[in-house]
């Protein structure tokens, strides 16, 4: 039928939008995910957190090295002869061959540095109960020397090799992470929002961070939280289940927020 202003509206019976239906049923899938993942062990949760980031990082690796394949037909792998080459001279070779290898010895790099980068992150926050700088810095340490070892990049001194990209990949990270607090700080009201915002993303919940800043039901509240109050601020019953269950089973996560 055509409305008052001309507009024309879509019959109640018509079929529901199918993209719509895929994000839907996604995001449910991935806050089930974290919700489940955030209820196992600190060993559980690194080695699936590590899994599933060295199966995105290779992919990732691959692609580029699908894509970058002429390069290496550049650097071919040094002959025989090439034994009499300066230790620059083959440490410049070897870094080449790193960065221009095909799509296998690309997966395998990319595979090595992001799942062992977001294992250690992993840890760090469980350990630490938060995750900044300081933890951003030793995952990159970590990803970096064993980057450094598996790609055979450097001199012949591996050790000192691993330290040198440690350090480097420390130093970027971090750089990085200091850059993009410097750049994303919340304004000032956000920060009485702080661990319920890191909660509710870590469920895949964060578009109902509006409903909790609507009913001030800041960080101070959570320990407090029941079902009727988040029916009051008009959160549907599923995200209430998994928020309240959430709670339930993360005591130290409520007698952080208590302190």
């Amino acid at each position: 039928m055509e409305g008052r202003q001309g507009l024309v509206l879509a019959p109640a019976g018509s079929p529901p939008n199918p993209i719509a239906q895929v994000q839907a049923r996604f995001r449910e899938l991935e806050g089930g995910f974290r919700a489940w993942l955030a209820r196992q062990s600190m060993p559980v949760e690194a080695a699936v957190v590590t899994a599933t980031s060295a199966a995105q990082g290779a992919a990732i690796g691959g692609l580029m090295g699908t894509l970058t394949s002429d390069l290496t037909s550049a650097f071919p792998a040094p002959p025989p002869q090439a034994a009499g080459l300066s230790p620059q001279a083959m440490s410049s070779l070897k870094q080449a061959q790193a960065f221009a290898g095909g799509p296998l010895v690309q997966a395998r790099n990319f595979a090595v540095m992001t799942g062992v980068n977001a294992g250690i992150s992993c840890v760090m926050k469980r350990i630490r109960g938060v995750e900044d700088v300081q933890s951003s810095v030793v995952a990159a340490f970590g990803s970096g020397a064993l980057f450094s070892l598996v790609s055979g990049m450097g001199g012949p001194n591996q050790a000192a090799n691993a330290v040198t990209s440690g350090l480097f990949f420390a130093l970027v990270q971090g750089g990085l992470f200091k850059l993009g607090q410097k750049f994303s700080q919340p304004p000032a009201e956000d920060v009485y929002y702080a661990r319920t915002r890191c909660m509710l993303t870590s469920l895949g919940l964060q578009n109902y961070e509006k409903n909790f800043k609507k009913g001030l039901l800041t960080d101070t509240t959570l320990p407090l939280l029941t079902d009727s109050a988040l029916r009051d601020v008009k959160i549907p019953p599923g995200p209430r289940l998994l928020i309240l269950d959430h709670i339930h089973r993360n005591p130290e996560f409520v007698r952080k927020v208590k302190s």
